[in-house]
């Protein structure tokens, strides 16, 4: 499990460009092998005096936070990147004021009961669109209040 646990925090993640182990501690992770076979960083390590060592070290935990913000910026790359690629696939809904629609019903509602309830509720009149693919949905009685869902659970509603 250790091995497992130090492979798991050494490798590059994709989403934000660098490992786990960088971004807490500031410096890549000194693997087993390389202690057993010295590599080129572990030989220059080894042959700074402790002053130096302290300095070098510090340098490297200041520019910790350089590091990390460096990951976010990537990682907000990344989710851009595959937003993109999402939505490229994806017909989107388009929705009006007053139009009939259903709602899906997710299993934490309350009105999900069992595998043998319908999928979907309703008919919804959309009382107010919102931006970033939301709605206001408002029961035809008016008897419930207006909710806001997201454009996803939601589809049109054909009498």
């Amino acid at each position: 499990m250790p091995f497992a646990l130090l492979g798991y925090h050494t490798i590059v993640r994709t989403s934000v460009g660098a490992t786990p182990y960088l971004l807490v501690y500031g410096t890549e992770a000194v693997i087993p092998v390389e202690v057993e076979i010295s590599s080129l960083r572990i030989i220059v390590e080894a042959e700074i005096e402790d002053d130096e060592w302290v300095k070098t070290r510090l340098e490297q935990l200041t520019m910790i936070d350089e590091k990390r913000m460096v990951a976010v910026c990537h990682e907000q790359l990344y989710q851009e990147r595959m937003a993109r690629a999402y939505n490229k696939e994806v017909w989107p809904k388009n929705f009006e004021v007053g139009k009939l629609v259903k709602r899906r019903s997710l299993p934490h509602h309350e009105e999900a009961k069992g595998k043998y309830a319908p999928n979907w509720k309703g008919p919804y009149i959309v009382r107010k669109l919102l931006p970033k693919r939301a709605l206001y949905l408002g029961d035809i009685e008016e008897n419930d209040p207006e909710t806001a869902v997201n454009a996803d659970t939601v589809k049109r509603y054909y009498v």
